[in-house]
C-alpha cells in the first residue's frame, strides 16, 4: 500500500468521524450526562465494533475482488450508489437539538458494560456493515498485501482514528455543546459530509481494479 492512499484514508476517514452522526453525537451526550470516562468508555466499545464489521468486509469482500471481475463491478457500483445515498440522506438531515439536563447524574457504571455498549451499538447496526463494503474497497491496491491483509489494516487506522476523535469529544464534551447546538456549525458539517460522501461515491464509481 501506498503512503498517498493511506493519508487519502485516513483524511477520509478523519472527515467521516468529526460530522455528526448517532455515535459521535451519543458519546457526546454520554459524557455530558455522565461524565467524560463514561465517554471514553463508549468509545473504546465503538471502536472494537470497527473490527467487526471490518473483518466481515474484508473476508468477503476480498473473495469477490480476487476471483471476479463482474462481481468485482457489481461491489464496487453497489458501494458508489450507497455511498450517493449516504450523501442524500445527510442532505436531508435536520438539526438535532440537544437538551441536557442542568443537573449530571454521575451514577457509577462498571467500564466493561459501557464498553459492552458501545461495542453492541456498533456490531448491531446493519448500516455501518453497508458502509465498510462501500468505504474500504477503494482504497484497495494491486500492490503489496493481499487483498484482505490490506482491508483489515484499513479497518484498524479507522478504528484507532475514530477512537481518538471519539475519545476528544468525550474530553472536550462540555465546550463542544455550544458549537453543536449552532446551526451555522450544523449546516457547514451538513455540506461538509455531503461533500465528502458525495467524492467518495464517484471515486469510487470511476475506479478501476
Amino acid at each position: 500500500m501506498e503512503l498517498g492512499v493511506i493519508l487519502s484514508f485516513i483524511g477520509a476517514a478523519v472527515i467521516l468521524s468529526l460530522m455528526p452522526g448517532p455515535d459521535n453525537l451519543f458519546v457526546l451526550i454520554e459524557s455530558l450526562t455522565k461524565g467524560p470516562k463514561n465517554g471514553i468508555a463508549i468509545s473504546v466499545g465503538l471502536g472494537l465494533g470497527v473490527l467487526i464489521h471490518t473483518l466481515a468486509a474484508a473476508t468477503g469482500l476480498s473473495i469477490i475482488i480476487q476471483k471476479s471481475a463482474i462481481a468485482f463491478s457489481i461491489v464496487k457500483y453497489f458501494g458508489a450508489f450507497y455511498l450517493f445515498y449516504l450523501a442524500f440522506t445527510a442532505y436531508k438531515e435536520k438539526q438535532v437539538d440537544l437538551k441536557f439536563h442542568t443537573t449530571k447524574n454521575r451514577d457509577e457504571v462498571r467500564v466493561i458494560h459501557l464498553i459492552r455498549k458501545g461495542f453492541l451499538m456498533n456490531v448491531l447496526n446493519p448500516k455501518v456493515s453497508l458502509f465498510f463494503i462501500a468505504f474500504l474497497p477503494q482504497f484497495v491496491t494491486g500492490n503489496g498485501y493481499n487483498v484482505t491483509v490490506q482491508m483489515i489494516l484499513l479497518g484498524v487506522i479507522f478504528m484507532i482514528q475514530a477512537l481518538l476523535i471519539f475519545g476528544l469529544v468525550a474530553v472536550l464534551s462540555g465546550r463542544l455543546t455550544k458549537y453543536v447546538n449552532n446551526p451555522r456549525f450544523w449546516k457547514i458539517a451538513k455540506w461538509g459530509k455531503v461533500s465528502a460522501l458525495s467524492v467518495l461515491g464517484l471515486t469510487l464509481a470511476v475506479s478501476r481494479r
